[in-house]
């Protein structure tokens, strides 16, 4: 008894261990940025603590890159994305979850298929529809695209499966059409897949640089990643501002990360368990 007891002990160790360096791991090189964004000009990356901190980097660094109209466009891009893509996959996975209709399964396997398809090998023909429908250098260009997607289809197809059909039974008896059911019985049911959605997709569209390079070139349209990237071309050697830079890129997205990981957590956790 006591020699399982050690070695339940012993696993417990060895599991906080290596959690411990992986959060090691993980975090060293934000603590980097962190630590050098407040260190003096001229300073180089390093993991220890300035002596003297300063905030002249970030007042710096958000005047030098105009990063107050790039967090406006990245926001308005982020949440318009984020928004049709809940729209759109929760009303395409309700259907593949729950209504009966022939090629359902060719139609999951095509939406399944379009996960494996990089956005690059499709930039040239969306680049061509984008100019036929006269949305170069306009907020459509950074926002159609990836309007729809296939992995939040799949996230809540997934989700919706795990609810009790006998729910959506009992709201039919109660005179409720599909789209009340939807509204009213699955999606509040939901809310960890679609919090988990939301922060996939709005994390990426914040991160994204490739649309706005290739689909822009007006100035008034930087996201904060071209903005960021412009950034750092022109101060290279500056590394105190440059990672003052790339902080304010980032707390924005761990803010909301944090908010949200409960949610997130649940979510990805229940996908795909049926009752």
């Amino acid at each position: 008894m006591m020699k399982s007891s050690w070695n339940l002990k012993s696993g417990d160790i060895v599991s906080l261990a290596v959690l411990l360096l992986g959060a090691f791991i993980v975090l060293l090189p934000l603590f980097v940025v962190f630590f050098t964004s407040f260190a003096p000009p001229g300073a180089t990356p390093d993991i220890t603590m300035p002596r003297n901190w300063s905030l002249g980097n970030y007042n710096d660094a958000w005047q030098r890159g105009k990063f107050l109209l790039a967090f406006a466009n990245s926001t308005v891009v982020a949440i318009a994305v984020t928004a049709f893509q809940l729209v759109t996959s929760a009303l395409a996975g309700y259907a593949l979850a729950r209504l009966k209709f022939r090629g359902r399964q060719a139609l999951l396997l095509v939406v399944l298929a379009t996960l494996v398809i990089p956005f690059q090998l499709l930039v040239i023909p969306i680049f061509l529809v984008l100019k036929w429908g006269h949305l170069i250098n306009t907020y459509g260009a950074l926002i159609l695209p990836t309007a729809v997607n296939g992995f939040g289809i799949f996230l809540l197809r997934q989700y919706f499966q795990t609810i009790p059909v006998e729910l959506e039974e009992a709201a039919i008896i109660d005179g409720a059409n599909r789209l009340q059911i939807l509204w009213r019985v699955l999606l509040p049911l939901a809310r960890p897949a679609l919090v988990t959605l939301f922060l996939f997709t709005f994390i990426a569209e914040w991160n994204d640089l490739f649309k706005p390079l290739v689909f822009t070139t007006r100035p008034e349209l930087r996201t904060v990643q071209l903005a960021l990237a412009e950034f750092q071309e022109q101060f290279t050697n500056n590394w105190p501002l440059m990672m003052a830079a790339v902080t304010i890129a980032t707390v924005p997205v761990m803010a909301l990360f944090l908010i949200g990981q409960r949610q997130f957590i649940r979510g990805i956790a229940t996908t795909g368990i049926k009752n």
